[in-house]
């Protein structure tokens, strides 16, 4: 096999890297630090209690994500990855922009948070076709040897946008309270456009992946593809999806629950969480690619199974360091816990993709990937809640947790080395490849 030059390959590298750390800025800039400025800001003001405008906007970003999945994976396997690529990195943009923008309740009255959900709709739907399209562009231009790096790599993006999005607005919330509310809180989302520029640019330097293009060559794409794949790979399809309820729970648990229930519970500062969760999303940045490269030798399956295995117990210490109220307990539970989610989490996104051909791969691979988050992300802040309101303590969530795990555990093992082979057999032929545009 006449493998990639590295010049190419970095700029593959690039595509996916920046593209779906600007991505995951503009998706967790709004949900996980200014959401709630963005709804004092845009609905008439509430005397406590959870804003149901909030509610909203939460269930809209989950429930938009399969549906993006859906459609931009449809036009993935039918006309390109490069394409929905670039359409997904663009909607989330200019989306994101508009946010800053957006005029207030005062203004314009219930438009304003109409506008507000619909935007978030949009970001929903971009970043459900996002994931899918990184990882293939990453996995079907890289070496058979070199596959497990590479795909690793969008998944980098999400602790990436993590970090970026909850520095920026910890640095605007530094300002003064009447700048903050009137103008400060707008400004992340509005240089978010700059950073959307560049990585535009970087995905217009590269060409579709040799793997989709030997499909189009011999005209081997799928009319209904999300269809053919349910029809043809059912099991690998459930799979898959089960796979991944135990990642959304414990990402969503850990970096979005925990932080209301430190805060509600009195049992870390704002600040010491805070602390936590960045420093850890660098530990994570850093400790993916590792362990993609990792499983290519020692198997993805095996490293997946050993992650979630350690998720199953450690989310147990991690809840204890947040009881305990001691900042140097929580930042080691949370530097541990960012490396045993980077075990599995790392070499997830080939072993996924591996599971499909690549004429159904981009829908298959995406469908499971967000239906998997939407099952256990997008549910686990509330039914912590209702499990702390219930027992009286955070050890009920982290059961919930584990017992995700452990559902993902069980999915994990029982794809056979026969479902890998299967689905990966076309990017394992042996093909030249020239990435700045169709093999050669």
């Amino acid at each position: 096999m006449t493998t990639p030059t590295p010049a190419p390959m970095r700029r593959v590298a690039a595509s996916v890297l920046i593209g779906t750390t600007i991505e995951w800025y503009d998706f967790i800039l709004y949900g996980s630090a200014a959401a709630p400025c963005s709804v004092r800001c845009t609905s008439p003001a509430r005397p406590g209690g959870l804003d149901p405008a909030r509610v909203q906007h939460v269930r809209g970003r989950f429930l938009a994500r399969p549906l993006g999945g859906i459609v931009l994976g449809h036009f993935g396997d039918r006309i390109g990855r490069k394409q929905m690529l670039v359409l997904s990195l663009s909607m989330m943009g200019v989306a994101t922009f508009l946010m800053g923008l957006l005029p207030t309740y005062e203004t314009i009255g219930v438009a304003a948070p109409i506008l507000l959900v619909l935007l978030r709709l949009v970001q929903g739907f971009g970043v459900g076709g996002e994931w899918g399209g990184a990882v293939l562009t990453a996995v079907e231009h890289a070496s058979p040897a070199r596959r497990g790096f590479f795909g690793s790599l969008p998944q980098v993006g999400v602790p990436a946008g993590l970090f970026l999005a909850t520095t920026a607005f910890f640095l605007v919330s530094q300002l003064p309270e009447d700048a903050f509310l009137s103008w400060g809180w707008r400004v992340p989302f509005l240089v978010s456009i700059v950073l959307v520029g560049v990585g535009l640019y970087v995905r217009f330097t590269i060409g579709d992946t040799p793997v989709f293009e030997e499909v189009k060559r011999n005209r081997r794409a799928a009319r209904m593809p999300l269809a053919e794949a349910v029809h043809r790979y059912p099991r690998q399809v459930l799979l898959a999806t089960g796979s991944m309820i135990s990642t959304g729970a414990y990402f969503y648990g850990v970096n979005t629950y925990a932080l209301a229930y430190a805060k509600s519970a009195k049992v870390q500062t704002g600040n010491a969480m805070l602390v936590a969760v960045l420093v850890s999303a660098v530990v994570a940045v850093v400790a993916m690619p590792y362990f993609g490269a990792i499983a290519q030798r020692r198997g993805r399956r095996t490293l997946i199974i050993a992650g979630l295995a350690a998720m199953t117990v450690w989310i147990f210490p991690t809840f204890m360091a947040i009881d305990s109220g001691n900042p140097v307990l929580l930042m080691l539970a949370y530097v541990v816990g960012a490396t045993v989610f980077s075990v599995s989490y790392g070499p997830q996104a080939t072993f996924i993709t591996e599971l499909f051909d690549a004429t159904v791969r981009f829908s298959a691979s995406t469908v499971s990937f967000q239906l998997g988050v939407l099952l256990g992300g997008a549910i686990t802040p509330i039914v912590a809640t209702a499990l702390v309101a219930s027992f009286g303590t955070s050890m009920a969530v982290a059961v919930y947790i584990a017992v995700l795990s452990v559902l993902s555990l069980v999915c994990v093992a029982a794809v056979s080395q026969r479902d890998l082979s299967r689905g990966s057999a076309d990017m394992d032929e042996p093909r030249r490849v020239d990435v700045g545009g169709a093999p050669a």
